[in-house]
């Protein structure tokens, strides 16, 4: 018979040490993104400084790990902190059920390895309900908005030429709204990652978890997609001839690096900003993701084929992607298949 493995008493330090030693394994494997990796890094580390790192894991307590949530969503945001005020507003319930997830993985993991007698999380009161609307930021543009945004063009051309970024702007605000990629896949994306072919242009998408996705462009985006790998992404690419990520990716910087994620919400902002004033307002490449489904199932595509082209391992999940459309529920009613019964 097989004795029971022994319960190994670490810190919660030397836990969430060996814990994350696992994500950045996982993350070389393709399993987690950078950017869900950096996520559980920072939560995790966040809870061992909130529990106390010299604490033994296995003492902490259901109630333990309920003091933690509020501690931590007590605390300053730090994106929305005003510099000019000594704190800002408190975390969102969103913001902390995210939290919550992370140190739910990590003490999974950690019952697994024989570091906790039994989870905490099962006796820690549940996660609180998001109330309330997305910020006007994460949710969906109207059809009107979002071919505005696609029409937008620089106001003028930049005094060097080799800054001159239009054709790269303009075909990822296009990927954003006609495909809905999250940006992280957006920003990891390799020229290798697309398939030029006479016939078609494809594009095998690397989504959460390793799992990858190939869609197929639609004409316009095809032509996009050569005008800035023939015309400037070889410019880029010139500046940094001995950085392989560069070589590999394919979006660049004007310096020639890989764009990163904060770039990309730099550059849709400014695309934003140029838009007719009716139709200006804050965007994120969420709100664009937001955009991309709701529009489409608004115009008839199975709710199954949005997830598909979403990456939505559920159809649940796209549900929620799906903002209201104003005129929506009134044009409804109008063709209702009763309505002409009345008469």
């Amino acid at each position: 018979m097989v004795a029971p493995p022994r319960l190994e008493r670490i810190t919660v330090d030397e836990a969430a040490r060996r814990y994350l030693a696992a994500v950045e394994v996982e993350t070389i494997r393709g399993v987690l993104s950078p950017a869900t990796a950096r996520s559980y890094t920072r939560d995790v580390t966040e809870f061992g400084r909130l529990t106390g790192r010299e604490r033994i894991l296995d003492d902490v307590t259901g109630a333990d790990v309920d003091s933690v949530l509020v501690r931590y969503q007590s605390a300053p945001d730090a994106r929305y902190t005003d510099p000019d005020r000594k704190a800002g507003p408190g975390r969102s319930t969103a913001t902390v059920n995210r939290f919550r997830q992370s140190v739910t993985r990590f003490f999974a993991y950690a019952a697994r390895e024989c570091w906790v007698q039994a989870d905490p999380m099962q006796w820690a009161a549940p996660p609180a309900k998001v109330r309330g609307t997305l910020r006007t930021a994460r949710t969906a543009l109207s059809a009107s908005a979002a071919r505005s945004l696609l029409a937008t063009r620089p106001a003028e051309t930049p005094a060097r030429t080799d800054q001159d970024l239009a054709l790269r702007d303009r075909l990822v605000v296009a990927l954003l709204l006609v495909l809905g990629p999250r940006v992280s896949e957006l920003a990891r994306t390799d020229v290798d990652d697309v398939a030029r072919e006479p016939e078609r242009t494809t594009w095998r998408i690397r989504g959460k978890g390793g799992n990858t996705r190939t869609v197929t462009l639609s004409p316009p985006l095809a032509r996009a997609l050569e005008d800035y790998l023939t015309r400037l992404r070889p410019t880029l690419a010139a500046k940094r001839p001995h950085d392989d990520d560069a070589q590999r990716a394919l979006l660049l910087s004007w310096r020639g690096r890989r764009i990163d994620t904060q770039a990309i919400r730099a550059l849709l902002a400014r695309a934003v900003r140029r838009m007719p004033a009716p139709y200006q307002r804050e965007a994120t490449p969420h709100a664009l993701r937001h955009t991309t489904a709701t529009l489409l199932v608004a115009d008839g595509w199975d709710v199954k084929v949005v997830a598909e082209l979403l990456g939505h391992a559920s159809i649940a999940t796209t549900g929620v992607y799906l903002d209201r459309i104003e005129g929506e529920l009134a044009a409804a009613i109008r063709s209702h298949p009763l309505a002409a019964a009345i008469e």
